[in-house]
């Protein structure tokens, strides 16, 4: 699993806290997690060795009430169906991309896992410079906790954590 975002830019840093949440319990064997930033393509980099399974944590726009927890899987856009202009204009700057684009050229590379999940948090204020997050941001740190451990049981993985 990947946490997303930059913990510069307020509750934009909600994936990033998340996954330094996780890293900090003991992890079940079997299951990786990293923290990528704001560069889609580490993300793509690490999905090169391979998962069975990909759960993304980030700070999302979705018109909810901050601090609501949404789990879903991407729609992602297969590049093979794009003319080569628009691939270009897809993927021209991979290495500031959302999770998105990183998405697409995994899929690309054929290394998104079929079982991809995005557990995204509505933001208050993403584009705040500044470190912390604001308050019904920061509540729904546990809520992502729980629902990725969630995710992970469905695989049949115990986290004890």
């Amino acid at each position: 699993m990947a946490g997303v975002g930059n913990v510069l830019r307020g509750d934009d840093g909600f994936g990033v806290i998340v996954a330094d949440r996780l890293m900090r319990e003991p992890v079940p064997e079997g299951v990786r997690v990293i923290e990528v930033g704001i560069g889609g393509i580490h993300l793509v980099q690490e999905l090169l060795d391979g998962f069975d399974a990909l759960i993304v944590i980030d700070a999302l726009d979705v018109g909810r009430t901050p601090g609501t927890v949404v789990v879903s899987r991407p729609d992602v856009l297969d590049v093979a169906t794009l003319t080569p202009r628009e691939r270009q204009d897809q993927l021209a700057d991979v290495h500031y991309a959302t999770p998105e684009r990183a998405f697409m050229l995994a899929r690309a590379l054929d290394r998104l896992p079929s079982s991809t999940w995005v557990v995204g948090c509505q933001a208050a204020d993403a584009d705040r410079y500044g470190e912390g997050l604001s308050a019904p941001v920061a509540m729904a740190v546990d809520v992502a906790l729980c629902e990725v451990r969630r995710l992970i049981a469905e695989l049949g993985i115990a986290w004890t954590g």
